[in-house]
């Protein structure tokens, strides 16, 4: 262990050796070439919003240029004139080309005045000063600036990654006539559907717990820091803490006391209800007038959700608007970050994230606020996993990818081809089956951890297709490349002797056994039978029919649960095979169902039980996963 220790302290030593000649270079430059200041700006029913503005210095020789705007609950710090930002802009890029980079607190957090609201609703019909949103306050915030901020050329572009590109969506309903082009990063879009909080109602307890520990926690006046997260874990296991831990309940009675709002108000809206729906931007997208530039990371560990669906509601309800994807083989936020070469042991043959930032990024917001040429971006940037190739479309999934099912077996086979029906005996389809106890979820990875991180979005899955209580469906070996790209998705037909039951799906690409080492700076690694998580996604089977009125299972009926397990671009190679993992829990990735139709948030320990459950694979009872093959 404490060779471990030693080892990772020398990495981290190493790492910040590296990084530090560069962040040294980038602090010299921007000292040399910015003014910072900071102002409070005022909103239309009078709350101030605390903004930390970096102008060019050769303004005064009359030069001017555009703003870029980043507005986050995260902190604009270093507060205070003479403390400044390390690095400015998107990237370094936009910094040196020069760009005024404006960072803002937003409302009810860090040094900002007002009422912190997670999300808070588009209100479509203002009726007075104190109907204000998310769209309102970024637009009297660029009011303010182009009217205020010496040697602006009239043009403003926003940006933000997470809940900062939240706020960047937002900006582009109502628009402020001066905003031209706006790139939502993995913007967090619906926290019940798909993003950070809950997968189809289905709710991420580990990240959750983590996170909202520190950013729903009280902040009575404007402060220059936020509270500390919780960190009395007691263990390096999340697994052994979450399971000590019991139901969901016993958060607020032993750790939070009621005193953290965010986390009370997830645990008094189990459905998607008014309040869900009232906080996803995507149906007001309409009538769109800055150029948008959406960005996701295929290895997303919190937002995967929200750039396709920010991407898919524009095109949707503003179907003239100038509207574009990209999407790259990164983890949350990873474009901005790194070289992008790789992850873990999977290797991506370029510097993905240098390529995005010169190529994609910097020419998008050049062209739409400086007047520079038209780079001839594509509606969608695509980079394909497993082939390791950027690819271009002019719409988004590519017109040339048609829908195929990947059926299962009951011998535990996956094809193209259904069941044949001499298989099926009697009435009842073929099926498998397994028993999922609660008090024995399948772990999400095979590591000891207690923050979930992020690794289990590309980690061998070989730690959970040996258990009993995860079925494993696999094709035959590929005599030719499989290359899909589009939405994925879930159609099971299942049965349980419980009333409730979660159904996680996860679609793999299984190494061949001689498979050459993808990295070698880890030779101990092979990759002799890796089994890559493409696409992993959870469905609580009491949403099946809808998302805001629950119904429970009949126990021994046999009910259809279809979901959306989100899009993916990614080449199975000829000698390669398909695979995907059926179980039900994930944990503590998600919180444990009790199997027991109730609300879960209110369940006791002692509602948890085990239950068995059918996955059934002939007749009008076949399973599949649907995926969308490039011909």
């Amino acid at each position: 262990m404490k060779f471990l220790f030693t080892l990772l302290l020398v990495g981290l030593v190493q790492l910040s050796m590296a990084q530090t000649p560069k962040i040294n270079e980038d602090s010299v430059y921007i000292r040399q070439h910015y003014t910072k200041m900071e102002r409070m700006v005022p909103m239309r029913d009078g709350v101030k919003l605390f903004t930390s503005i970096y102008v060019p210095k050769d303004i005064a020789s009359g030069k001017k240029y555009p703003i870029m705007l980043n507005r986050t609950p995260y902190s604009v710090a270093p507060y205070g004139d003479t403390l400044y930002k390390t690095s400015l802009g998107p990237s370094m890029l936009f910094a040196r080309d020069g760009y005024i980079f404006v960072y803002q607190d937003v409302r009810g957090k860090y040094m900002s005045e007002g009422s912190f609201e997670a999300y808070r609703p588009f209100i479509p019909n203002k009726k007075n000063a104190t109907d204000n949103d998310e769209s309102s306050d970024a637009y009297d915030a660029i009011e303010w600036l182009v009217k205020n901020i010496e040697g602006n050329n009239g043009k403003v572009g926003t940006w933000g990654i997470s809940s900062p590109g939240y706020y960047s969506t937002m900006t582009t309903i109502e628009s402020h006539p001066a905003l031209k082009a706006a790139s939502p990063q993995a913007p967090v879009t619906d926290w019940f559907m798909g993003d950070d909080r809950h997968h189809n109602g289905a709710f991420f307890l580990m990240g959750t717990f983590a996170f909202i520990s520190g950013f729903g926690a009280p902040r009575p006046v404007p402060a220059a820091k936020a509270r500390p997260g919780f960190s009395a874990y007691g263990t390096p296991d999340g697994y052994e803490f979450y399971m000590k831990l019991g139901p969901l309940k016993n958060v607020n009675e032993r750790i939070f006391k009621g005193e953290n709002r965010i986390w009370n108000q997830l645990m008094e809206n189990e459905t998607y209800n008014e309040f869900w729906q009232s906080r996803t931007p995507v149906p007001h997208f309409k009538n769109v007038k800055p150029a948008v530039m959406v960005v996701g990371g295929w290895f997303d560990q919190e937002d995967l959700y929200g750039p396709l669906k920010a991407y898919e509601g524009i095109e949707k309800n503003s179907p003239s608007s100038s509207n574009r994807l990209v999407m790259g083989p990164w983890i949350h936020g990873g474009w901005a970050r790194g070289k992008g070469e790789s992850l873990g042991h999977i290797r991506f043959g370029s510097a993905t994230s240098e390529f995005y930032q010169k190529n994609i990024e910097l020419p998008f917001f050049n062209h739409h606020l400086k007047d520079a040429p038209d780079p001839k971006l594509p509606e969608a940037y695509i980079f394909e996993t497993g082939a390791n190739q950027w690819r271009t479309y002019d719409q988004w999934p590519p017109k040339n990818s048609v829908e195929k099912k990947l059926y299962f077996h009951p011998d535990g086979k996956l094809s193209f081809n259904p069941t044949p029906e001499s298989v099926q005996k009697g009435k009842e389809p073929a099926f498998n089956e397994y028993t999922s106890d609660p008090a024995r979820p399948v772990p999400y990875t095979s590591e000891i951890r207690v923050i979930r991180g992020s690794d289990f979005m590309y980690e061998d899955q070989r730690f959970a297709s040996q258990r009993p209580d995860v079925l494993v469906y696999e094709s035959d070996v590929l005599t030719d490349d499989v290359t899909i790209s589009g939405n994925v998705f879930a159609d099971l037909f299942v049965s349980t002797t419980g009333t409730d039951a979660d159904f996680i799906v996860k679609l793999i690409d299984v190494y061949p056994g001689d498979a050459p080492n993808d990295s070698p700076e880890n030779p101990r690694k092979a990759m002799g039978g890796f089994q890559l998580l493409v696409r992993g996604e959870v469905m609580r089977a009491k949403f099946r029919n809808s998302f805001t009125t629950p119904e429970p299972m009949k126990p021994g009926k046999i009910e259809h649960v279809k979901f959306d397990m989100q899009d993916a671009a990614h080449r199975f190679k000829k000698g390669h095979k398909i695979m995907v993992q059926v179980q039900s829990s994930w944990f503590p990735l998600v919180d444990r169902n009790p199997q027991k139709f109730l609300n879960i948030y209110k369940a006791d320990a002692s509602d948890f039980q085990k239950a068995t459950h059918k996955i059934f694979c002939s007749g009008n009872a076949s399973s599949y996963v649907g995926v969308r093959v490039v011909e």
